[in-house]
């Protein structure tokens, strides 16, 4: 085979069943390698790899991303040298954040000629080693194969990352024998997983853990993405379920538990809901699963959680526990098996607590201040939109969003029954992410309700991918919430920088959005801009059968609450008009009918 021909064949060994690239003179050869590929299994009548070209190359990492994002399978991103590889920088550094599994595998001029400035190079190597999870440069032909096998492995395994493979443009051409089997040495990096795989939790452990269980009367479940990535989510609704144990998750940690159960207390953090920072506030034993303690988290680390007695930590990654907050129990494995250990010790131990009082706490936290907004107003309500939208999914769509106020709205207004319906930047807050991730989505779950709820400023960043979404017919539904601006950033520019709005409002710009999606082959495309018209529109944009795009005009001044300001703890949240603060109501603890 060539060595084109091996990249299309391991992929295809690998479980590929997507590609999402653009083309260019440095990766002509694999590009040609995938269409004779499909040509061949078109004409066996076999299942084909189908490539999918985005608008442009971030917007195929991003598609990759939200493939991974969709199936916890690897997302493959092919594109050339120079300027395709770095126009994937952003996906693969916000893969990176995010523990998201990729491989990106770029062209590159040929061998001879890396350090030329020739035509289209860039130093990949260089500039992806300080984003991905690792980098390899193929400069040997007869290691391409086992290369490309290694970056799958190392994407997937442990905490997952995004791998870029380098191949020259004479390596692709290069022909030699094909294996159909074998790896490159990387004993260091397989000693760490095993090592990880064999962390299993002891009796010992087990014993401390619930000693400091026993002597809690206010336990919390703090869940992050990690339950998301390391498929954990069911063993961390059976430890909840169990035990009885309410669950907080961070933005990326949403879907990870059931938001619909009444253990459920949504996401905590600088957008979290009040009644979920307030749990946290009270809590006496924080347990943190797959999460780090980030500073939309934890901005004052100190003051955390502060009436914890005890903190414990359950990680894949050693490098997570003590980075910010000290803990008092920690285990670095895998998170199924390490809660599903715990449990089995609990039940062995007939170990039945009693947090009927913490209960009733936080229901009457739940109910004195819950999320709300201003319903008698006559504007549209982002918030309102949102609510519409969740009673006809029902907790059951992939929604994706791009960055800003809307991305907050949707995690606060949004039901998520199972994880990996919610799809979102969070470390790297990349504005631009929702569409080519709605996209990636789609191709993944063909037969899935997906959603992309963005923005007006963030949808911009790549809206070149509407017409990716028509060209192949995807039935995507995108909801643009237009508040003429950088909603966020005008938000914060009002409260900490005295209203002035330096370059955030768009309330002058000319893009009329339902004109470009009408461009781009939508079939439907409206603008909402009546409040008694968002039931309607809502339930045509996901009854119609094939892409859909609807531009809301919602009330400029709406904004995202409750907010922790940056370097603030949760005693200092800003609840808004329309959500009560602890600081304002007496909380009346309901008698035991009452209790969820």
């Amino acid at each position: 085979m060539s060595g084109a021909e091996m990249i299309v064949q391991v992929l295809a060994d690998e479980g590929v069943s997507a590609i999402f690239g653009y083309s260019g003179g440095a990766i002509l050869p694999t590009y040609d390698a995938v269409f004779l590929y499909n040509e061949q299994r078109s004409t066996a009548g076999e299942e084909q790899m189908p490539l999918y070209v985005p608008a442009n190359e971030q917007g195929a990492g991003f598609m990759a991303a939200g493939y991974a994002r969709a199936t916890g399978r690897v997302g493959v991103c092919l594109v050339t040298s120079g300027p395709g590889a770095t126009n994937t920088v952003t996906p693969v550094r916000d893969c990176m954040a995010d523990s998201v599994p990729i491989v990106v595998i770029c062209g590159q001029v040929p061998t001879g000629a890396i350090g030329t400035d020739a035509f289209q190079e860039a130093p990949v190597p260089s500039i992806m080693g300080a984003v991905a999870k690792h980098i390899f440069l193929v400069t040997d032909p007869r290691k391409l194969e086992a290369t490309l096998r290694t970056a799958f492995e190392i994407a997937r395994t442990g905490r997952p990352g995004p791998v870029v493979v380098d191949v020259p443009k004479d390596v692709q051409a290069w022909e030699g024998e094909f294996r159909g089997s074998g790896k490159l040495p990387v004993p260091g990096y397989r000693r760490r997983m095993q090592e990880l795989s064999e962390q299993l939790v002891t009796a010992h452990e087990a014993e401390k853990f619930f000693e400091m269980l026993r002597s809690a009367s206010r336990p919390l479940l703090y869940a992050g993405g990690g339950v998301v990535n390391a498929g954990a989510s069911e063993a961390l609704g059976e430890f909840a379920l169990t035990f009885g144990i309410p669950v907080v998750t961070t933005l990326m940690g949403i879907g990870s538990f059931d938001t619909t159960q009444p253990l459920a207390l949504r996401m905590l953090g600088m957008h979290g809901a009040a009644f979920a920072n307030y749990a946290v506030d009270d809590c006496d034993f924080l347990i943190a699963v797959g999460a780090r303690f980030d500073d939309r988290v934890a901005g004052v680390p100190a003051k955390f959680a502060a009436k914890a007695k005890r903190i414990a930590h359950l990680d894949i990654d050693r490098a997570e526990i003590n980075k910010v907050k000290h803990v008092d129990w920690s285990h670095v494995g895998a998170l199924p098996e390490a809660l599903r250990a715990l449990v089995s010790f609990g039940q062995d131990a007939s170990f039945r607590p009693d947090y009927s009082l913490w209960h009733a706490e936080l229901a009457a936290l739940k109910r004195t201040h819950a999320m709300n907004y201003d319903r008698a107003s006559s504007l549209i309500q982002p918030y309102y939109v949102i609510e519409e939208i969740n009673r006809h999914t029902r907790g059951q769509a992939i929604i994706s969003t791009g960055v800003g106020q809307h991305q907050m709205w949707a995690a606060q207004y949004c039901d998520f029954r199972e994880p990996r319906l919610w799809l979102t930047s969070g470390s790297m807050g990349t504005m631009g992410f929702g569409l080519p991730a709605a996209i990636g989505a789609q191709i993944a779950n063909p037969n899935r309700l997906v959603i992309d709820i963005d923005g007006d400023s963030s949808i911009r960043m790549n809206i070149g991918e509407l017409e990716t979404v028509t060209t192949y017919e995807l039935p995507v539904k995108v909801v643009v919430l237009n508040n003429n601006g950088d909603g966020m950033v005008k938000q914060w520019q009002k409260l900490f920088f005295k209203g002035r709005l330096s370059a955030s409002d768009r309330s002058l710009h000319k893009k009329d959005f339902v004109k470009a999606a009408q461009a781009d082959g939508f079939r439907y495309a409206v603008r909402l801009d009546r409040k008694e018209d968002v039931p309607r529109v809502v339930r045509e944009l996901i009854e119609f059968k094939g892409p859909a795009f609807v531009e809301v005009m919602i009330d400029p001044d709406a904004g995202v609450y409750p907010m922790v300001g940056p370097g603030q703890t949760y005693t200092q949240m800003i609840t808004g008009e329309f959500i009560a603060s602890r600081h304002d109501v007496e909380i009346k603890t309901p008698g035991p009918a009452e209790m969820f």
